[in-house]
């Protein structure tokens, strides 16, 4: 079994046909959906369609790009939130330099609020970080100072020496279709390198669809191909690469059962 330990059901390409998306995904071998939130509009919906799946689990966070229209937004909303039962993650959260959609310090303010609850109420933090390794490492090792807290670094496409930081400071990695593209040969040496019990693989859908589906909607299905190419980048079998990342989701987000 596979599990997409990141994928956005309620997102335009995949919400009009969800039943088929889930139906295509559970043929393919997926036994498993996070269901990530990016604003607080969505986490109604994320839930309930969570609420309505056994197997799909929910997030409930603030992406980067919305700080701005979030910034009021406490800790006490976002804990009351994760109490629901099918709430597992807090996240994504974190910081995003390469659009810049809203003030980096409120980016970053929001990133420590999220960083809280995790360590509250125990629920991973699901991480994106883009053209900000030195402030996400600096915050995380600051607030894992206060007290540690579980965490991933979702979608990873960063340097080995921001993967090195986040592993030593307990995180997990997760990798996306992005791992399987021509242009990503120093992504790919990473992933032949990461430890085998802090690995996730996941889709991202909508976004960002795999060899050989590029171009097309990515669907979380397409998860299975993701796993199949770092299970033949670090020598092993591709089930071998789905019991050890299956383990390593229910390690990481104990909240999870089916």
């Amino acid at each position: 079994m596979l599990i997409d330990s990141h994928c956005h059901l309620e997102y335009e390409g995949l919400v009009e046909d969800r039943a088929g998306v889930l139906a295509r995904a559970r043929g393919a071998g997926v036994g498993g959906f996070l269901n990530i939130s990016t604003r607080q509009s969505e986490w109604e919906r994320v839930i309930a369609t969570a609420d309505a799946e056994p197997d799909v689990w929910a997030s409930v966070g603030i992406h980067p790009h919305e700080a701005d229209a979030h910034a009021d937004l406490g800790a006490a909303m976002l804990t009351q939130a994760a109490a629901r039962p099918k709430v597992i993650g807090i996240g994504e959260t974190g910081l995003d330099y390469y659009y810049d959609k809203s003030d980096r310090q409120v980016q970053q303010a929001l990133f420590r609020t999220h960083i809280a609850v995790a360590r509250e109420t125990g629920l991973p933090l699901i991480v994106h970080t883009r053209d900000a390794e030195a402030d996400t490492a600096a915050i995380i090792a600051e607030e894992m100072e206060k007290g540690a807290f579980p965490a991933l670094i979702h979608c990873f496409t960063a340097s080995a020496d921001f993967a090195r930081r986040m592993l030593d400071l307990g995180l997990t990695i997760s990798l996306s279709g992005i791992v399987t593209f021509k242009n990503a040969k120093d992504l790919q040496e990473i992933a032949k390198e990461l430890p085998e019990d802090r690995l996730l693989v996941e889709t991202d859908a909508p976004f960002l669809a795999p060899v050989p589906h590029r171009g097309k909607t990515c669907e979380p299905a397409f998860v299975a191909n993701t796993a199949a190419f770092v299970a033949d980048l670090r020598g092993v079998a591709a089930e071998r690469l789905h019991e050890v990342t299956t383990r390593n989701f229910h390690a990481l987000f104990q909240k999870a059962v089916l």
